[in-house]
């Protein structure tokens, strides 16, 4: 088992490395006659594209994404598809000066432990550059939803102690950091650059809403749709932590609170309130899936840092070369990408739960 996969009937399997020819993903999985074209998965490719603003890495990738096969005439043919996006401008000099020390924050020493060998430019496929591919592959699972009428809408929520009070949807892709509150936001900004000017970085959250998703999705006991969608979004580099619905918050709840209520709304059932985060069981109930990610300080900074060589002695170590000050604002695009694969994948499972009446 290689780790490089995701899903049962909608699987992706991602591959390259950051100083590598390029990155890309293989899509299994998908119907056939989908209308798919390198412009629908181009688009949100371009919401994760490096050099987008001050508060992300000034690497300039065009990020130009092709289709190698499972698309003919503008329609997917049911094989599969592979996408590549090539890495135009990795710079790998700064690696050079530091290969021998173990970056603090990074999986420098990981993957040496567990391979013996490691790829030490940029991390190799540690590095965040593999969620090319996931959101190549994420931008096919979102026209697959949208046929179904769900839609996923991910933004960020916090940064540093700046918290979204207000959800303008509209407002996401107004701002360079992604935030659904146009006031905070800018306090958000600040803050990102206050810590790049100390040659630091910042972390936060990013919240996932999943809506229109109907009742019944997820495979109890072990495939949960919660613990599908935790295992999705743990996997994206820098994530530490995961909550769905009122989360970590409803420890401090009396059950009586924390309970969604059920009520009627004409002929359909439904909550009066959504602290399960529209999961209950491990399965959608149709309520809004709400699912946060706690994303950590970006590792690569500035400041002098302790470490260790390859050799274990002693040293200093500062991270030079282009690195985001914080996470966030380009980790959206991820995170919807992976509640997107994982809802899809679900939705395909769900047609084999029962037979048709």
């Amino acid at each position: 088992m290689s780790g490089n996969t995701f899903g049962k009937i909608f699987k992706i399997a991602t591959w390259g490395e950051s100083h590598g020819p390029g990155v890309g993903v293989v899509v299994e999985g998908c119907p056939a006659g989908l209308p798919l074209k390198e412009a629908d998965m181009q688009k949100e490719i371009d919401r994760r594209r490096t050099g987008q603003s001050k508060v992300t890495t000034t690497r300039k990738e065009r990020d130009a994404v092709r289709i190698l096969s499972g698309v003919f005439q503008g329609k997917t043919t049911g094989t599969p598809i592979a996408l590549w996006v090539e890495n135009e401008d990795a710079d790998s000099s700064k690696y050079e000066l530091i290969k021998d020390l173990f970056r603090p924050g990074h999986a420098d020493y990981t993957y040496l432990m567990k391979y013996g060998f490691r790829d030490y430019r940029g991390g190799g496929r540690s590095s965040a550059r593999e969620t090319v591919g996931r959101v190549a592959a994420g931008a096919i699972a979102k026209k697959l939803l949208a046929r179904h009428k769900i839609k996923v809408v991910g933004y960020t929520l916090q940064i540093g102690p700046y918290r979204a009070k207000t959800f303008d949807y509209g407002e996401i892709e107004n701002n360079i950091v992604r935030c659904p509150d146009k006031k905070i936001a800018e306090k958000m900004v600040g803050h990102i650059m206050k810590a790049r000017k100390k040659g630091d970085s910042v972390g936060g959250i990013v919240e996932v809403v999943a809506q229109g998703v109907p009742p019944g999705l997820g495979e109890p006991v072990f495939d949960r749709l919660d613990a599908d969608l935790a295992k999705a979004l743990m996997s994206i580099p820098a994530v530490k932590g995961v909550e769905v619905g009122a989360g970590f918050a409803s420890v401090a709840m009396l059950g009586s609170e924390h309970n969604d209520a059920f009520v009627m709304a004409g002929k359909k059932v439904t909550t009066r309130t959504n602290n399960a985060g529209g999961i209950l069981g491990g399965i959608s109930n149709g309520a809004d899936i709400v699912a946060r990610m706690a994303v950590k300080p970006t590792s690569s900074i500035l400041k002098e840092q302790e470490t260790v060589t390859v050799k274990g002695e002693k040293a200093l170590i500062r991270v030079e070369g282009r690195h985001d000050p914080c996470v966030c604002p380009r980790a959206v695009p991820i995170a919807e990408s992976m509640v997107a694969l994982t809802l899809i994948d679900h939705y395909l499972r769900n047609k084999l739960s029962r037979l048709p009446k």
